[in-house]
């Protein structure tokens, strides 16, 4: 069984799809859910389908006496960066070589980097007037949303799309393909 820890900061809707997916694989299993907000909701939706959580706020989070046993303790083979806001420390990147992946919520290279997470993304998609979004999967190096694409999911969008609407939108593209992507990764990297 490969274990995966979920990194998460915000309310976990793809933590907890993710955790439902692999809920029945015999391949997989979500074995830990680490925060770096005690607040995330992200830990309760997790707790509720029994799975491990832990807080790692930005100093636990970059020290690696702190996270690397915490992950070793749950036999973590593979990350899931799902809503997870700080950058993964390079300690992390070295321990996990192209075994962490992130979904980002637009279409990259277009509106990534520094600040571009969650609504901001969709504010700017909405701003530059374009006429479709989506999402994508990546990998993750020491370069904020740099790493290389695994895939991408598209979505149409008409000039009286609010940044609501767009964000609702690109919403439903994660919701129906990242499990299936990470599992992919998944089966690529293990078997």
């Amino acid at each position: 069984m490969i274990n995966i820890a979920i990194f998460v900061s915000g309310s976990g809707t793809n933590c907890e799809n993710l955790i439902k997916y692999f809920a029945t694989s015999e391949r997989y299993r979500c074995a830990l859910v680490v925060s770096n907000k005690l607040e995330a909701f992200a830990l309760t939706r997790a707790e509720r389908l029994g799975v491990p959580t832990a807080v790692a706020p930005k100093p636990q989070l970059n020290d690696e006496a702190v996270m690397l046993p915490l992950l070793r303790q749950y036999d973590i083979q593979f990350i899931v960066l799902a809503g997870f806001l700080p950058l993964v420390p390079n300690f992390l990147i070295d321990a996990f070589p192209r075994r962490i992946i992130n979904i980002h919520p637009a279409l990259l290279p277009k509106y990534g980097g520094k600040g571009m997470w969650g609504h901001h993304v969709h504010e700017a998609v909405k701003e530059a007037g374009e006429t479709e979004t989506g999402m994508t999967v990546h990998r993750v190096t020491p370069v904020c949303d740099s790493g290389e694409i695994i895939a991408q999911y598209r979505v149409a969008l008409s000039p009286a799309d609010t940044a609501d609407d767009i964000a609702a939108k690109e919403h439903q593209l994660e919701m129906a393909y990242f499990p299936k992507v990470v599992e992919q990764v998944l089966d690529e990297t293990f078997f």
